[in-house]
């Protein structure tokens, strides 16, 4: 794929100041990233702020699913989910290296306790099939019913004793934070955006007629002037921030989510296949995913009001989550890892359960020419994008000319897709590792840790991550800290936090002389480093483990 921009820091700002631009997106999130493509793809001059990192926020902490979700089946949104499972398929043909269809176990539980009891399993069984109608059956594979044994042979952790005939089901799996970033990097490499993280709007400039013609954007402690002549707003959880900018007064339409997830040793839960497991006394159920030789659990979804950025996991999260699989026997010492993030959910009339509010998305224009995208999935992020740039074009009606009217993302194969294949099939389990993670580009990965075989060696004890992928994330994917390389280019935060932690002074050391910082602010980055992962761990009251490298493969299925 021929690229015609750059996804450069210092020439990404050169260009925020210098050039003139059509649309400039708010929010570095899967959203904000899709419309940056959609945008850009469409013809449009377009530019991707962020204030903190690419995916930083909600889309770095998701379930990391492409799905159509069975529940929103259940509860009657039959249109979010035939569009999910839609999104879903465009997902697989558009960034191969980076979606994976994965089977999903559904055990059904004779007695008490179980979500969806045997008695309701027949309804459960037209579900099925209506999932796999609305759009499960594109993939080639459709819902299968399980014996209890064959259930337990998938995961034979579960209570043999409860268990009923089952189900298997298709989803998909994805990798949120790498997902988010190359869809920035799909926009400016290969259609010309400009995307630039660490890049704050401070303000919005309008003319006479209350239009807007321009912002103001704090970078490093500059103020960049930039002129636009419309602005998305996709900062998810902080898009009244963005509104209060435009309308003077804080608008209140989002009500945050809370949902959380811990990381368990795979040994400990033995899935070959994800699973979705009922929370004892509740009405919900958490996924039980493998990962590698990890397996993540989550989510809870539950009312929050506290500071939106890094919301805690607390001891009460994890312990509900601890209580789904306590059939496993894992306790709070194999918690490993864990993350929440704050879903964006449009605030409805009604009070209830943020678990039953709606996850369509709402594209709200502004007469100033604001455009605000909230709500959604992140597996419908695209047609989420391709309908605020619709809305985009036709404000801006006349003053653009030569821009598709139509999205072009549909069929837009992201970067890595092309070559893929070949890079997967070197027969060397690095090649493989780094094939699932950066598709094609994958061989300048290979190439660094060939001409420097000291780069080949692990980032993290016991992780799959080599320490070119820190290399090629400083020089290529904008990274600028050591909790960037950490906790989005790879996901080793969320894998083996305390690892990490303990890892932080050397990927410093790596790392600080491509980003051109001294060494004692490389050691600052490892301090801050390790201070919010102790922060993290304590907070859930979780004890301190030491991750063993000997008990872990030194390669899996990594995102």
């Amino acid at each position: 794929m021929s690229g015609s921009g750059w996804f450069d820091r210092p020439e990404a700002l050169r260009r925020l100041g210098d050039d003139p631009f059509d649309v400039l997106v708010v929010g570095g999130g899967v959203t904000g990233a899709g419309v940056a493509l959609d945008a850009a793809s469409r013809g449009l001059r377009t530019a991707l702020i962020e204030r903190d990192d690419f995916a930083s926020g909600t889309s770095s902490k998701s379930s990391k699913l492409a799905h159509g979700g069975l529940r929103y089946l259940q509860q009657g949104e039959l249109r979010l989910v035939y569009q999910a499972l839609h999104e879903r398929q465009r997902l697989l043909h558009n960034a191969p290296h980076l979606v994976k269809i994965l089977p999903f176990l559904l055990p059904v539980f004779s007695g008490k306790g179980g979500v969806i009891p045997k008695k309701v399993s027949r309804a459960l069984g037209v579900s099925m099939w209506m999932y796999d109608l609305s759009g499960g059956a594109r993939i080639g594979k459709i819902h299968e019913r399980l014996s209890p044994a064959e259930a337990l042979a998938h995961m034979p952790t579960l209570p043999a004793e409860k268990l009923a005939s089952s189900y298997l089901y298709y989803d998909a799996t994805v990798d949120d934070a790498r997902l988010t970033l190359t869809l920035a990097r799909t926009a400016a490499i290969d259609h010309g955006a400009v995307a630039v993280n660490g890049a704050a709007l401070v303000s919005l400039d309008k003319d006479a007629d209350g239009r807007i013609q321009g912002a103001v954007v704090r970078a490093d402690g500059q103020d960049i002037a930039v002129r636009c002549q419309a602005v998305v707003n996709a900062a998810g959880v902080w898009s009244d921030e963005v509104r209060r900018l435009d309308e003077g007064a804080d608008p209140d339409s989002i009500r945050p989510a809370k949902g959380i997830h811990i990381t368990v040793p795979w040994s400990k839960v033995r899935n070959d296949v994800a699973a979705v497991v009922p929370v004892p006394r509740d009405k919900r159920a958490v996924f039980v995913v493998p990962w590698g030789e990890l397996t993540y659990v989550g989510t809870t979804d539950t009312d929050y009001d506290g500071p939106l950025d890094d919301p805690p996991v607390t001891r009460e999260d994890v312990d509900y989550l601890l209580s789904a699989i306590a059939f496993t026997g894992v306790t709070d010492r194999d918690v490993v890892g864990a993350w929440a993030g704050l879903r964006p959910l449009v605030k409805s009339a009604s009070s209830g359960r943020t678990a039953d509010l709606s996850r369509r998305h709402r594209v709200t224009p502004s007469p100033s020419g604001v455009t605000t995208i909230t709500g959604g999935k992140l597996t419908t992020y695209r047609e989420m994008a391709a309908d605020t740039i619709d809305a985009v074009v036709d404000q801006l009606g006349d003053r653009v000319s030569g821009v598709g009217r139509r999205s072009r993302t549909r069929a837009l194969r992201l970067r890595g897709a092309d070559g893929y294949e070949a890079v997967r099939h070197l027969g060397d389990p690095v090649a493989e590792h780094l094939a699932n993670r950066f598709g094609g580009e994958a061989r300048t990965v290979l190439a660094m840790a060939e001409a420097n075989p000291e780069l080949r060696r692990p980032l993290v004890p016991g992780l799959p991550y080599i320490r070119a992928e820190a290399v090629y994330a400083v020089r290529h994917e904008m990274a600028r800290s050591v909790d960037d390389v950490l906790t989005r280019r790879t996901r080793s935060r969320l894998l083996a936090r305390d690892a990490s932690a303990a890892a932080a002074t050397e990927v410093a050391d790596l790392i600080a002389p491509l980003l051109g910082i001294s060494a004692e602010k490389a050691a600052a980055q490892a301090a801050d480093y390790r201070h919010s992962v102790e922060l993290e761990r304590t907070t859930a009251q979780l004890p301190e483990i030491p991750f063993d490298p000997t008990a872990h493969a030194a390669l899996g299925t990594y995102g």
